[in-house]
C-alpha cells in the first residue's frame, strides 16, 4: 500500500489561511503530550517496584525461624533467600524502567528542539506571504482607482472639447494625461507586486513541503519509540512474574497491532485539509471586465459557507473503537469558522431519492441528523462538501453522504 505523506494532504486553498499546517503543528503537540503520559507510567511504575522490592527484603531478613530444626528449617531459610532475591530483582526492574524513562526524556526533548527550528522558519514565511499579500491587494485598489480617475478625466475632457472653450479643453486634456501616467504607473506598480508575491509564494510552497517532511518523519519515530519502549516494558515485566504473563500478553497482541504507516494514515484521512497548494493570484486588467464596472457585482455569488474544524484524537474512544470497523471519513463539518468562497450558484445537486445507511451516525450539531444502519432516508440535496441532506420520519437534517447508499 502507498504510504500518504503530509505534504500531500495538509494544504489548503484559502491563499490567508494555514490550516493544514495547524493541523500538523497540533498533531505534534498531543504526541508530545503523549511522550509526557509515557513517562509518568515509567516513572510511577519504576517507584512502586522500588518500594516493593525492599519491603520484601526487609521481610525477608526480618523473618525468624531459629528454633526449628532440619529439613524444615533448611526450606524455610531457602524460602528467606528467595523472598530476598525477589525484591533484588524488583530493584533492578526499577532501574531498567528508570533507564527507559530517560531515553523517552531526552528523545522528546531531541524533537522539540527540531520542531521549533521549523517552525520558526514557517512563521517567518508565513509573515512574509501575508505581508506581500496585503501590499499587493492595497496596489490593486490603487490601481483600479487610478483607472476609475483617467477614465473620468477622459470623459470630462471629451465633454468640454465639445463645448468649444478651449483653454478649458486645454486644461482638460492635461489633467487626463495626468491622470492616465498616474494609471499607468499604479499598474506597474501592482505588477510587480504580483511577480514579488508569487516568488514568496513559491519559496513558502517549498518551505511548507520540507517541514511537512520533517514533521512526518519526528511522527514515524515517536510512534516507533514509543511502541518499541511499551513493547520492552511489557518484556520486563513478563520476566519478573510468569504467572502475569498471560495480560501482558493481551498488551504485546496489541501492540503487535500498533503499525507506524496505520496511524499515519488514519491520521491523514481523518484531518486532511487539502491535496492542492493555493492557486497564484493571478493578474487582472481593469479594462477585460465587463461594462458598467462602477455598479456591477461578481458572476458568482458567495452563497457557500465552508466551516473547518479538527477532530481530536487521543481520547479514551479512539481507545475502545479501535476494534470496531469504521465508517468512511466523515467531510469536516462544524460551526466555528466561517470563510466566504466564490462557488457556483448551481453547486448542490437537488434530488429526492431514497438511500439505505449503512453505518449509524450520530449527529453533532443542531442541524444534522440522527441515522441507524439500515434505514430508509430521502435525500433531498447532495452537496458537493460531502454533507447530504436528507429527510427520515418527517425531521430532515445533514448527513454524512459516504453513509448512504443508493436503492
Amino acid at each position: 500500500m502507498t504510504q500518504l505523506q503530509f505534504k500531500d494532504a495538509f494544504w489548503c486553498k484559502e491563499f490567508t489561511f494555514h490550516t493544514g499546517y495547524e493541523a500538523l503543528v497540533q498533531r505534534l503537540l498531543d504526541g508530545r503530550k503523549m511522550c509526557k503520559d509515557v513517562e509518568d507510567l515509567l516513572k510511577q511504575r519504576a517507584q512502586a517496584e522500588e518500594r516493593y522490592g525492599k519491603e520484601l527484603i526487609q521481610i525477608a531478613r526480618k523473618a525468624g525461624g531459629q528454633t526449628e530444626i532440619n529439613t524444615l528449617k533448611a526450606a524455610f531459610e531457602r524460602l528467606k533467600q528467595q523472598i530476598e532475591s525477589v525484591g533484588n530483582s524488583h530493584i533492578q526492574l526499577a532501574v531498567m524502567l528508570k533507564d527507559e524513562l530517560k531515553g523517552i526524556e531526552e528523545f522528546r526533548e531531541r524533537q522539540k528542539e527540531q520542531r521549533k527550528k521549523y517552525e520558526s522558519a514557517m512563521e517567518r514565511m508565513q509573515k512574509s506571504k501575508l505581508s506581500h499579500y496585503k501590499k499587493t491587494m492595497e496596489s490593486k485598489k490603487t490601481y483600479e482607482q487610478k483607472c476609475k480617475e483617467a477614465d473620468e478625466a477622459e470623459q470630462s475632457f471629451e465633454r468640454t472639447s465639445a463645448s468649444g472653450n478651449q483653454k478649458q479643453t486645454e486644461k482638460s486634456q492635461n489633467k487626463a494625461k495626468q491622470c492616465r501616467d498616474a494609471a499607468n504607473e499604479a499598474e506597474n506598480v501592482y505588477k510587480q507586486n504580483i511577480e514579488q508575491l508569487d516568488e514568496v509564494r513559491t519559496e513558502w510552497e517549498q518551505e511548507h513541503i520540507k517541514t511537512c517532511e520533517v514533521f512526518q518523519l519526528q511522527e514515524c519515530d515517536r510512534i516507533t519509540i514509543l511502541r518499541n519502549s511499551l513493547w520492552v516494558h511489557c518484556n520486563q515485566l513478563s520476566m519478573q512474574c510468569v504467572k502475569d504473563d498471560e495480560l501482558y500478553e493481551e498488551v504485546r497482541v496489541s501492540l503487535e497491532n500498533c503499525v507506524v504507516e496505520s496511524d499515519i494514515d488514519y491520521f491523514i484521512k481523518t484531518k486532511m485539509t487539502g491535496t492542492q497548494p493555493p492557486d497564484a493570484i493571478g493578474y487582472e486588467n481593469y479594462y477585460s471586465r465587463e461594462p458598467n464596472r462602477s455598479n456591477s457585482s461578481p458572476t458568482q455569488s458567495c452563497g457557500m459557507m465552508k466551516r473547518f474544524s479538527g477532530l481530536l484524537h487521543g481520547s479514551s474512544k479512539n481507545h475502545t473503537e479501535s476494534a470496531i470497523p469504521s465508517a468512511p471519513p466523515l467531510a469536516e463539518k462544524t460551526d466555528v469558522v466561517y470563510a466566504s468562497v466564490f462557488v457556483n450558484e448551481q453547486a448542490g445537486i437537488t434530488s429526492s431519492q431514497d438511500y439505505r445507511v449503512l453505518y449509524d451516525y450520530t449527529a453533532q450539531n443542531v442541524d444534522e441528523l440522527d441515522i441507524s444502519e439500515g434505514d430508509i432516508v430521502v435525500v433531498i440535496e447532495e452537496n458537493e462538501d460531502g454533507w447530504w441532506t436528507a429527510e427520515r420520519n418527517g425531521q430532515r437534517g445533514f448527513v454524512p453522504g459516504s453513509y448512504l447508499k443508493k436503492l
